[in-house]
């Protein structure tokens, strides 16, 4: 193992080198004349491709919304998680993908997703944190057909709280069309007076919730026409949640 010190540093196959990275830093390693592969080897090598493929199908799908900066580990942390689980795409429930602060940090009871597309606030106490004036809130809802290798749906929706204040509750309403499995990324971010803080220990972005595709109605079973649910945010108490900002859906 050789540490790349030129100012253009690599990944990937070069000649008879491979760069990689670890820990921030890159690194060299010559490839092997021969590899000996057998069948137990060629199925582990197949399946960790196939699991790595649909963790950087789940990643990609959230990096063009989030808004803080993954660890630099978060590619390998997801790709243990899905291996250990089978490729189960429950797994992922929990995944922080700044390793540094949870949503735990700010809100000790974990919203919850119900089968009607509502997201869940509850109630609670929020932490005060030092410098911190208000709660940027932001979830970020992607369906992902993984069949098909396609994100067929995406919607966002922002708003603020202020932790000083009673907080009673929220509900977002989320109706991401398309087919696959509904994902659900809850992200915080510290407010200071100037803007969101830089430190990370108050930047936070959890996977909170999985929802798979529900089976097809049966044949029997008259298919009401459903009310479209425009995303939206309700709380009980209107003095500390402000008004939601935006709201984007991508097909």
């Amino acid at each position: 193992m050789a540490k790349q010190n030129s100012i253009i540093t690599f990944t990937g196959k070069l000649g008879n080198l491979i760069g990689y990275q670890r820990n921030g830093k890159y690194f060299l390693r010559s490839m092997p004349e021969i590899v000996r592969q057998t069948p137990n080897t060629r199925r582990a090598a197949k399946r960790f491709g196939m699991i790595s493929k649909k963790a950087a199908l789940i990643r990609n799908a959230f990096y063009d919304d989030l808004d803080i900066r993954c660890d630099s580990n978060h590619i390998n942390r997801l790709n243990k998680m899905l291996i250990a689980a089978a490729g189960d795409h429950n797994a992922v429930t929990g995944f922080r993908f700044n390793q540094h602060a949870g949503t735990d940090r700010f809100f000790s009871i974990a919203p919850r997703l119900f089968r009607n597309g509502i997201l869940h606030i509850p109630p609670q106490s929020l932490a005060h944190c030092k410098e911190i004036n208000r709660l940027e809130v932001k979830v970020i809802a992607t369906r992902i057909d993984f069949e098909t290798h396609h994100v067929t749906g995406t919607e966002t929706a922002i708003m603020e709280i202020n932790p000083h204040e009673p907080f009673s509750g929220a509900d977002v309403a989320l109706d991401v069309s398309g087919k696959g499995t509904l994902i659900i990324t809850f992200q915080v971010r510290g407010l200071l007076k100037d803007g969101p803080s830089a430190n990370r220990q108050y930047l936070a972005a959890d996977i909170i919730a999985v929802m798979e595709p529900q089976e097809p109605r049966t044949a029997n079973r008259p298919n009401y026409p459903q009310r479209a649910i425009l995303p939206s945010i309700h709380s009980e108490n209107p003095t500390s949640v402000s008004t939601m900002r935006h709201a984007i859906k991508r097909e």
